[in-house]
């Protein structure tokens, strides 16, 4: 799993390099974020700097945003054999964060 969301934080921080549009999106963002998997261990990592990274494993105290799934579900959504809106719609994905923050961070999946 860990694996899979450091690929995806690799592509995101690629697309923020690039994407002007993206870059303005991110000025002065910074956010602590929790990815929790139900059956399986919770990653951390930060939005800073318009940059992602590292991909930690376990809790995090004050974080901003928490994604929250399983196993099975965050592999398909990080593989795009799942599309987020299904997820979300289906209940397999819950995320506690504004929607501010939803909508910037839908570039991760």
């Amino acid at each position: 799993m860990k694996d899979l969301i450091e690929r995806a934080v690799q592509k995101f921080n690629a697309k923020a390099l690039a994407d002007e549009k993206l870059q303005k999106e991110l000025d002065g963002v910074e956010r602590k974020i929790v990815i929790e998997c139900r059956d399986g261990p919770k990653y951390n990592f930060a939005l800073r700097g318009r940059q992602i990274g590292p991909v930690n494993e376990g809790p995090l105290d004050g974080a901003e945003v928490t994604i929250i799934s399983d196993i099975a579900t965050l592999t398909a959504l990080l593989k795009k054999e799942m599309g987020p809106m299904k997820a979300y719609a289906t209940g397999k994905l819950k995320i506690k964060a504004s929607l501010e923050d939803v909508l910037r961070l839908r570039k991760l999946f």
